[in-house]
């Protein structure tokens, strides 16, 4: 799966609450509180973790109702680790969560920072129908 040295290991565990920051910041993500992270984790639906040689090198998570909808979230690869396959290993993984896990019709969402990703698992741009906003605390 990757060029890099080690072998990955995928898990169905979410990240620790500092590699949960770690992977958010060297991804060029926003921050994220230790004391969000530290209540938010728990509350994943599904969250997934790539490692190498025991380090987090990825993540992703789903949240949401469990019902009505699913939020694709804190998808995030360490930059020496992008374009191996990881995030879509990630990818996978949580899609399968939600192929099992959401009722007919369910909503699933993301925000992404990339084009031409999460196309392949069917995700579309809501634009024009739909409008992506936030409110950052």
């Amino acid at each position: 799966m990757t060029d890099t040295a080690g072998a990955v290991e995928i898990t169905d565990e979410p990240p620790t609450v500092d590699e949960f920051r770690r992977l958010r910041e060297a991804a060029g993500m926003a921050e994220r509180g230790r004391e969000a992270v530290e209540r938010g984790l728990p509350g994943s639906l599904s969250a997934v973790t790539a490692r190498v040689d025991g380090e987090a090198v990825g993540m992703g998570r789903v949240v949401g109702d469990g019902g009505s909808l699913y939020v694709i979230a804190d998808m995030a690869v360490d930059p020496r680790y992008q374009r191996t396959g990881i995030g879509s290993a990630i990818m996978d993984r949580l899609m399968a969560f939600v192929d099992d896990d959401a009722p007919e019709r369910a909503y699933v969402t993301l925000v992404a920072d990339v084009e031409g990703f999460y196309e392949r698992w069917g995700f579309e741009p809501v634009a024009p129908d739909s409008r992506g906003m936030y409110l950052r605390t």
